[in-house]
């Protein structure tokens, strides 16, 4: 619904094809087509006798950024307002210029939780440096400033299976006290 079209690619290499089978140049073709925002990776080559070759591989959008934004697996922001957000992806939010940081946070996290039969909804990072999680049976964990990476393994090792029979009763996990959680 929302993706390129072969219109788009088509303005996008015009003046370039334009010039011809020899005179085209393909590292600009790419640039141009890869510059294009569903676009993730364009490859351009000559075929004799006369034809130059492309082929586009799309962007799959692996998480929502903030409102709008959607973010590609490797953790890059590549559509700032999108019209239709998918609503089964993670919705994952910090200071501008630090997606791939709560990207990386989501899908280590994320990748331990399955094992014991949780999973992640949102990871946010506020403009002050604190951390808090929520899960997909609507836990909400408190990771804050300090000590991020130890606050995370605790939760990871001790309290992920605390939560798994009890997710009913629980609203929040704060892991942000030095010796324990609440």
């Amino acid at each position: 619904p929302e993706a390129f079209t072969a219109l788009q690619i088509e303005e996008a290499t015009g003046k370039e094809v334009d010039a011809g089978f020899v005179g085209a140049d393909l590292d600009r073709i790419r640039a141009n087509i890869v510059s294009l925002p569903w676009v993730d990776q364009a490859r351009v080559a000559r075929r004799w006798p006369s034809r130059i070759k492309i082929t586009v591989t799309e962007q799959v959008p692996a998480a929502i950024w903030g409102e709008r934004g959607l973010l590609n697996t490797r953790g890059e922001l590549f559509v700032d307002e999108a019209r239709h957000i998918p609503a089964e992806l993670p919705r994952l939010s910090g200071p501008e210029n630090h997606s791939a940081a709560v990207a990386r946070r989501y899908l280590d996290v994320r990748e331990r939780l399955i094992p014991v039969g949780l999973d992640l909804r949102s990871v946010r990072l506020d403009p002050r440096g604190a951390w808090d999680m929520t899960l997909a049976n609507g836990v909400e964990v408190r990771l804050g400033r300090r000590d991020v990476d130890a606050r995370t393994e605790l939760f990871l090792d001790i309290v992920a299976d605390i939560i798994t029979g009890r997710a009913e009763d629980i609203d929040y996990v704060d892991m942000r006290y030095s010796n324990g959680f609440t």
